[in-house]
């Protein structure tokens, strides 16, 4: 049996008996299956609300776009702020591939090397940590809200390099990002770090509103052993400078030439007295701007590298 609505009806039900294909090709207000029907739907245009029985096992087909549609009888709720914790990505190894799967949304990369990089989380840093929201059913794993890295700097052993901060889409503008980042300053006290650097293109205003400030680059550490004496740490280079340096030019006298045949050349003339005048400087340390940087990452891109003692 097959049913083509054309109008808009403000309900349908579907005996239990009945198992038809269902095309709705037209707008429909509410669509209500019995428990026991089990049927197969075609949603050819637009859907408004579609709300099946929590009983129902219901295979839907759905080809255009849908305005909104709920399987289950209430709403998901939306994370409560109160209840979230931060958890390192290594105390919670069943969270592995929902993590990644979070950090490839806004990431893509293979899976493979996301999850090898995960796993390299650990107390002595780099550590990654989990954002984690309880899940409604008490019994289910905790749902991955957001992540971010914590990598040593090199020469600093007081600061700490933030990477990888990211916010599942759905959740976003909602105070999340902020649980997240305060988090990880508390994460990072309790340790002993007085500092946090990061880098960003596109959210220097969000940094900024929470206490970040533009600063200059720094060497994260990818590794770190108490094995590996500082002298050789010391030896990985380190965030290239945008300047690059500039040699004086050799001032210094020339000896005269010495002719076989005769005396010797009179010297040459004497080099004019350097300038003792300067240009004038401005009066305090000029402003830096949100909205212009100097430096790139390896693609060319500009970024922001901001800074925040805690």
């Amino acid at each position: 049996m097959e049913v083509i609505l054309n109008t808009s009806p403000a309900e349908l039900t579907l005996d239990p008996a009945c198992q038809p294909e269902l095309t709705l090709r037209s707008s429909l207000n509410k669509l209500t299956l019995d428990p026991a029907h089990h049927s197969e739907l075609t949603l050819s245009t637009q859907l408004a609300e579609l709300t099946p029985d929590s009983t129902s096992q219901t295979e839907m087909t759905l080809r255009p776009g849908l305005a909104e549609l709920n399987l289950d009888p209430e709403e998901t709720p939306i994370p409560n702020l109160a209840e979230l914790t931060l958890e390192p990505v290594h105390c919670r190894p069943e969270l592995l591939d929902a993590c990644a799967d979070l950090i490839n949304e806004q990431w893509p990369r293979s899976r493979a090397s996301r999850l090898h990089s995960l796993g390299q989380s650990s107390e002595a840093f780099p550590l990654c940590l989990m954002l984690l929201s309880p899940c409604p059913a008490h019994e289910a794993a905790p749902i991955v809200v957001g992540h971010a890295r914590l990598s040593r700097v090199l020469g600093r052993p007081q600061s700490l390099l933030v990477e990888t901060v990211v916010v599942a889409r759905a959740l976003r503008g909602r105070g999340f990002g902020r649980r997240l980042m305060e988090g990880l300053e508390v994460f990072a006290q309790a340790r002993g770090f007085h500092k946090l650097h990061l880098t960003t293109h596109d959210q220097m205003h969000f940094y900024a509103h929470l206490g970040y400030q533009l600063g200059e680059p720094v060497q994260g550490l990818v590794f770190t052993s108490r094995h590996l004496p500082t002298t050789l740490l010391s030896a990985f280079p380190r965030a290239p400078s945008p300047w690059l340096p500039c040699r004086a030019p050799n001032l210094t006298a020339q000896v005269a030439p010495m002719d076989p045949k005769g005396p010797p050349l009179p010297p040459p003339p004497p080099l004019p007295e350097p300038l003792t005048t300067s240009l004038p400087t401005p009066s305090g340390n000029p402003r830096k701007s949100l909205l212009v940087t100097k430096y790139q990452n390896l693609r060319g891109c500009p970024i922001f590298w901001m800074e925040k003692d805690i």
